[in-house]
């Protein structure tokens, strides 16, 4: 494909500027090998022990970054939550300072932000400039409660003081939490954004004195809300530069990521600019508003009663009725198909929520048949035998979900995951090929450190084993004894887990000798389309009452005839399913996922701040590099948890909408060590992949690529490579769907969680055929940033020892390289932790 030379030319000068920047900085000399292990990033803030999430508290003061953030000093897992400390000049030489706000016996302290009330608003300033407040959320260890608390401290950010008369805000919410203050001139007084977490709102506070506060308005429902909001952030900026067009930006944290949402705020309410979304209009197959399902359609069981819901207690439905199989309770099952009718249309929308209980196809919805041998109904074990933690352990009384009845052995004793120890059944023969167990909590399977399993022992030897799942919820597994027919066995449980890694213990319930292998649960709530009696499409709920869009691709099934069934086969939490407005249409529904704007669409940049009162009114945020799916099994040598790069926010107009784009702060650039700089020239990328001869060294790099998409299909990199090309990161760019992807799944150590392997993308459109990439290497991590800012992607990654090859990718047809470079970034961190 021919590409235009001045676009060529623009990108090249862009990344000869980088070069630029750093040659007229101050020198940063490289400090090799001071890495306190092999993990340790070299330019993004760790603490030099125990664990690290949220940042907070973020304040440009006396000349210093302040960053504090949420720590637990007992540990390096989440908890027992204090306020960390560091300081920096430049935002990337970076000094860890003691604790700042400490957890104490009655209360742990959260996340909030830091202002300086230099005006001493507040009254608790003791000199001229005021003091600095920070506004926080208690979490009383007690009750759980979630309260809004400040404290003060009048020697720029060293010490503190919890104010007297704690909590300044109670509302008795278990789900209020993070608030965000800041200055809003025109009306003199503080505001402050905190978020009604399970609700999907921020609320949004005013004071003239830090201390009595005032709700104002709440914003929300609104974008994605199939998890709970946290941190949110207010702030304005101005649209393409213009000092005369303002718009504010209101950024939550949810599902993972940092949504943001662009509109207009007066003081007292933030109004979402862009319209409601209306889906694709089409043939309408059930819209549940009348008073029965309608002709044809038949029901099973209890749970979708006589005929669709006409009350307001879920949200995003259209109209005045849908489905809702929540009656009662939860307990209520059975299923609701409509007639048959013919695909006539590519897409098949519909409105769904509640349960996030996916279709198992050939699951279980009863129990195996066999002999139970314990279903830890009973108040006690005879004949069981504990150790350690274990002795005298007796069953207890749950409702897990997918537990059967009201008893189960859970290993959360005293001190919950860090009891360990083992117990062992009464020896029995072994008449049948299966023992079939239902299981749950911790997955650390037997041979591995520190497990918690369930052995079948024969002979002194364990001959199988099982583990958990990583959740709470039990489901089928199974023990091969076949080979062991007419042996005496035991079975043993074992937890020798203390919760460093996840799941520290775990639960066991109904064992079973039986002939035949037990299907897991099929425990759905949810739809199904059926073609001649077979599930050919299925979707879930979102775990929550809001409903949202999903849609079904109907393009190889057009003309054959076809069923709607709603299923709900779940008794537990969240066990009912709520759904709406089941349409053909030419055009797909885009859900709330898809159509909600992100900071970053990678998996790690969570909980994302911005700093206050920062240089030229610049608005520069920090992301925690983690997410919850896996933040506490992350590999560690000791601490846990990073900080991003620091990102410079801009707002741009584009495709006639205003926009975040975000560039790294010019600070990183002085880390650049330009003599030991590599560049790749310019070459064709043949179909397949070409390694290169550059390396990324240290894996603390920075890589600037400019690619032409030829005639590929898809085309891109392989960073974090291995010798023998097993290993690697992969950046790559899909040219029909003009996604960037970042795929981590083979990129070293990815067996410490199932949620970690993952492929992660971000839509931006190529600029005359170039992609633009900017990429940030760190250890175990990169962060893309594409189209100068136009879309980032964050992955932690976690490489073998000399995986630092890189190479290029091609599929499809050809593509070629513009230009390439590698630059090394100096230790900026091996200072960090000096007095």
């Amino acid at each position: 494909m021919k590409t235009s030379p001045r676009v060529i030319t623009l990108t090249i000068a862009s990344i000869l500027a980088f070069s630029a920047v750093a040659a007229g900085a101050s020198p940063a000399v490289a400090v090799d090998g001071t890495a306190t292990s092999d993990t340790r990033p070299y330019y993004h803030y760790t603490p030099q022990q125990n664990w690290m999430n949220d940042p907070n508290g973020l304040i440009y003061y006396g000349g210093k970054y302040h960053l504090f953030y949420q720590y637990n000093a007992t540990g390096n897992t989440g908890g027992n939550a204090s306020w960390g400390h560091a300081v920096s000049t430049d935002l990337t030489h970076w000094k860890q300072l003691p604790i700042a706000i400490p957890s104490d016996a009655d209360e742990e302290v959260w996340s909030g932000s830091v202002v300086n009330d230099s005006k001493n608003s507040s009254g608790l300033g003791t000199g001229k400039t005021g003091p600095l407040v920070a506004i926080y959320t208690s979490a009383p260890r007690a009750t759980g409660v979630q309260r809004q608390s400040i404290a003060y401290s009048n020697d720029g950010g060293t010490t503190w003081t919890k104010y007297a008369n704690n909590p300044v805000i109670d509302i008795g919410s278990h789900n209020f939490r993070d608030p965000k203050v800041f200055w809003y001139a025109p009306a003199n007084q503080w505001r402050m954004v905190v978020a009604l977490s399970d609700q999907h709102r921020v609320a949004i506070y005013g004071s003239s004195n830090l201390k009595d506060w005032t709700e104002q308005s709440e914003f929300g429902p609104d974008g994605v809300t199939s998890a709970v909001w946290e941190c949110p952030d207010l702030f304005p900026m101005q649209l393409d530069g213009k000092t005369d067009v303002t718009k504010w930006v209101l950024t939550v944290s949810v599902a993972g990521r940092a949504e943001y949402f662009v509109g207009t705020f007066d003081g007292t309410t933030f109004v979402n600019s862009e319209a409601p979304y209306t889906a694709p209009a089409g043939t309408v197959l059930n819209d549940f508003e009348s008073t029965t399902y309608g002709a044809g359609w038949t029901s099973t069981g209890t749970a979708f009663g006589d005929g669709p819901t006409h009350d307001t207690g879920a949200s995003g439905y259209v109209g005045s009725g849908y489905v809702d199989t929540f009656h009662n309770s939860d307990a209520e099952t059975g299923t609701l198909t409509s007639p048959t009718f013919t695909v006539n249309k590519k897409n098949l929308n519909f409105l769904i929520a509640g349960g996030n209980h996916p279709y198992v196809e050939g699951g279980s919805i009863a129990a195996p048949a066999g002999d139970t041998f314990q279903d830890f109904e009973g108040d006690s074990l005879p004949g069981w035998t504990g150790t350690g933690d274990f002795a005298g352990i007796t069953p207890s009384k749950e409702s897990l979900s997918g537990q059967i009845g009201n008893g189960v052995l859970d290993t959360c004793q005293a001190g919950c995951d860090a009891a360990q120890g083992t117990i062992t059944s009464p020896a029995f023969t072994i008449t049948r090929p299966y023992i079939d167990l239902l299981t749950a909590g911790g997955q650390h399977p037997w041979g591995q450190s520190n497990p918690t399993a369930v052995n079948l022992v024969v002979g002194g030897n364990v001959v199988a084993s099982v583990t958990g799942n990583d959740t709470g919820s039990m489901d089928w597994v199974y023990l091969d004894a076949s080979a062991y027919i007419g042996q005496q066995a035991t079975l043993q449980i074992v937890d020798q887990s203390d919760g460093s890694a996840g799941w520290g213990h775990m639960m066991v319930d109904d064992i079973v000798f039986s002939d035949t292998i037990a299907k897991p649960w099929n425990s759905e709530t949810g739809a199904n389309l059926l073609v001649n009696g077979k599930v050919v499409r299925t979707a879930t709920g979102n775990d929550s009452g809001t409903l949202d869009w999903a849609n079904w691709d109907l393009s190889d099934l057009q003309g054959q005839q076809a069923q709607l069934q709603l299923v709900d086969l779940n008794g537990g939490g969240w066990g009912h399913l709520i759904a709406d407005q089941f349409t053909l249409a030419d055009q797909p529904a885009q859900s709330s996922m898809r159509r909600a704007h992100w900071i970053d669409l990678g998996r790690d940049f969570y909980a994302a701040v911005t700093f206050n009162d920062a240089p030229a009114n610049q608005r520069i945020a920090l992301g925690w590099m983690n997410n919850w799916d896996y933040a506490n099994t992350l590999p560690s040598d000791g601490w846990r948890g990073t900080q991003s790069v620091p990102r410079v926010l801009s707002l741009r107009t584009i495709d006639g909408q205003p926009r975040i784009v975000q560039t790294v702060a010019r600070q990183v650039s002085a880390l650049a060590q330009l003599n030991k700089l590599q560049l790749a020239p310019p070459t064709a990328i043949p179909a397949g992949t070409k390694p290169l001869k550059v390396t990324t060294t240290t894996n603390a790099v920075r890589v600037d690529a400019v690619l032409a998409a030829g005639s590929a299909k898809s085309f891109g990199l392989q960073l974090f490579r291995s010798a023998d090309g097993s290993q690697y990161v992969g950046v790559s760019y899909d040219t029909a769907t003009s996604t960037l992807s970042v795929d981590r799944t083979h990129s070293g150590n990815v067996g410490f969680s199932s949620a970690f392997p993952s492929i992660d993308g971000a839509v931006v459109p190529l600029d005359h055929g170039l992609l633009r990439l900017e990429l940030y290497l760190d250890k175990t991590s990169i962060e893309a940033f594409a189209q100068n800012g136009r879309a980032s992607v964050t992955d932690l990654v976690f490489p073998a020892a000399g995986s630092n090859g890189v190479a290029l990718t091609a599929n499809g047809g050809n593509a070629g390289l513009v230009l390439l470079t590698v630059t090394p970034l100096a230790n900026a961190m091996s200072g960090a932790y000096t007095n």
